[in-house]
């Protein structure tokens, strides 16, 4: 399984939370309610595990396994959007919202394993810039007093970066340009913590190649800040997609797509928003997960990790065009 500092089972993990709350959900019915929400949850985890693929390698069976996936997804959030379930757990409590995360880790899991056991693939704190703040004059000729500022995502598919800063001497006086001295490394306590040693600072952090946000709906409001966040991940690392992945959607026809940076934006059940408490009226026909929705998604981003990032502008004056497309 590719390493990560975290449990990309998030929806298991968001549940068990709340079977061992020290305060909350003590009721009886609180009670029920998550032992059958486990019971199904344990169902769907298993039935991921036991389907395998698809893979970094193209197969004909790769669209009926994301089928399958999709079927499993559907069939479990079904029995979660129950009414009863939707209004004991609320949206505060994430327990629905965090069903799209895991199920992107099941999608993707044996896709990102081929591609080394270091491979990040989760929801993570990624790196958002990097911003130095020493005390005073004396103190930055010593060591960097760097800052890494961190950005929630929903789910990734990365690498984890260690860097080690340290205060150097400049060129013009240094007189054993050549000489490389080894540093001394140090595992920090907490992932996003620095570590120093002497005057270098060792810095880890979580570097997005692909950036999924999961949601119920996307609205105006929500896609400019998915659009803004996905302008902050480009300009730190241009190799990187960012996609939006909803149930459903509350864009009106005169929203203008091609404004915003994101790469794609999905929508699993090819529907219009509908407040929640209209969803349980007796007419309402709520449109199931379309797996060709799915298959597009994982075909392009198999496609991006696979692909030669190189190109550049040599690369684009021999075709005479500079920006792939």
């Amino acid at each position: 399984m590719p390493k990560s500092d975290r449990n990309p089972l998030v929806h298991g993990s968001n549940l068990e939370q709340k079977e061992h709350h020290r305060t909350k959900y003590k009721d009886a019915e609180s009670k029920r309610y998550l032992r059958d929400i486990r019971t199904e949850y344990d169902k769907w985890h298993s039935a991921n595990l036991q389907l395998m693929g698809p893979t970094s390698t193209f197969t004909d069976q790769d669209d009926s396994i994301i089928a399958s996936r999709v079927e499993l997804l559907s069939t479990y959030k079904d029995f979660l959007d129950q009414q009863h379930y939707a209004e004991k757990f609320d949206s505060r409590s994430n327990l629905h919202s965090s069903v799209l995360e895991e199920f992107l880790y099941y999608l993707f899991r044996d896709l990102v394993r081929d591609f080394g056991e270091n491979a990040l693939i989760g929801k993570s704190h990624t790196f958002k810039d990097i911003f130095f703040v020493p005390p005073k004059y004396s103190e930055m000729l010593k060591r960097p007093y760097a800052r890494i500022e961190k950005k929630d995502h929903d789910f990734v598919i990365g690498a984890t970066i260690q860097a080690s800063l340290a205060a150097a001497v400049p060129p013009e006086k240094d007189k054993n340009p050549g000489e490389i001295l080894a540093v001394f490394k140090e595992e920090p306590e907490n992932y996003s913590q620095v570590t120093v040693t002497g005057n270098t600072e060792t810095h880890i952090f979580d570097i997005p190649v692909v950036a999924i946000e999961c949601k119920t709906y996307l609205d105006k409001t929500m896609l400019e800040g998915s659009s803004r966040a996905a302008e902050d991940l480009k300009a730190r690392n241009p190799n990187s997609l960012y996609v939006v992945l909803m149930e459903w959607i509350k864009l009106t026809s005169d929203v203008n797509l091609r404004k915003y940076k994101v790469d794609q934006i999905y929508v699993l059940r090819q529907q219009k928003n509908t407040d929640r408490e209209f969803r349980y009226e007796e007419n309402y026909i709520k449109n199931p997960m379309n797996p060709i929705v799915v298959q597009h998604l994982f075909h392009k981003i198999r496609k991006h990790l696979k692909m030669d990032w190189t190109g550049g502008i040599e690369h684009g004056i021999e075709r005479g065009w500079l920006i792939d497309e």
